[in-house]
């Protein structure tokens, strides 16, 4: 997409975005770090006009991955960060977990289920002129997924500790987060569930920053 292409975030992420951009400061100092790195590496593409390409890895490709996925994306589309492509995978498959798909939606996506199931697949817009991502759980080496020259980034510990080496990657980065897993079936589940959404989207947010 050239520069006068620009994809026009959906309102409701635009509101999230401006509002997040407040709060860099409230990240702290050794997360900064680790999301600086992300950042340096997203430049060096950048520099040389290389594809970007980023795998966000969780074990079982359920809630942080997709999460971070689609923050990332969105995140790109706000600075105006060209030639982004970002895609989650696990060690294992399970299914893209519903009360992260509801976190998304009230933050301000678009995501409709296109075929239910066990492990449904589900469309997301995050800008108006933009194409739609597929969503739906998968190994990180399925074929929907670069294969080679990308950046992982592991959001879990337990996949961090299931990939030491990660097929095909030319960067590999640690960025876990508590799993909002944790809350299922209590009275605090939905609010862990936008917390946790919310603090990635600010994440992804401050890697894209630092990239302009």
């Amino acid at each position: 997409m050239t520069a006068d292409q620009k994809q026009i975030v959906l309102t409701g992420l635009q509101l999230f975005f401006n509002k997040a951009a407040l709060n860099f400061s409230e990240i702290p100092a050794e997360r900064k770090m680790a999301l600086e790195e992300i950042s340096a590496y997203i430049r060096a593409k950048k520099k040389i006009n290389k594809r970007i390409q980023l795998t966000f890895i969780c074990t079982h490709n359920s809630r942080r991955s997709h999460i971070s996925q689609l923050m990332a994306q969105a995140a790109a589309a706000y600075y105006g960060v060209d030639n982004v492509y970002c895609y989650s995978g696990g060690t294992e498959v399970t299914a893209f977990n519903v009360n992260a798909v509801q976190a998304l939606q009230q933050i301000g996506f678009e995501i409709i289920a296109k075929d239910p199931g066990s492990n449904p697949v589900y469309e997301v817009v995050y800008a108006a002129n933009a194409s739609k991502l597929m969503a739906f759980s998968k190994l990180y080496t399925h074929e929907a997924n670069p294969q080679k020259e990308y950046g992982a980034v592991l959001t879990c510990s337990s996949a961090d500790d299931s990939c030491p080496i990660v097929q095909g990657a030319d960067g590999r980065f640690k960025l876990p987060y508590e799993d909002p897993k944790l809350s299922d079936g209590t009275p605090q589940q939905n609010e862990v569930y936008l917390e946790r959404s919310k603090q990635i989207g600010i994440e992804m947010l401050y890697i894209f920053s630092q990239v302009k």
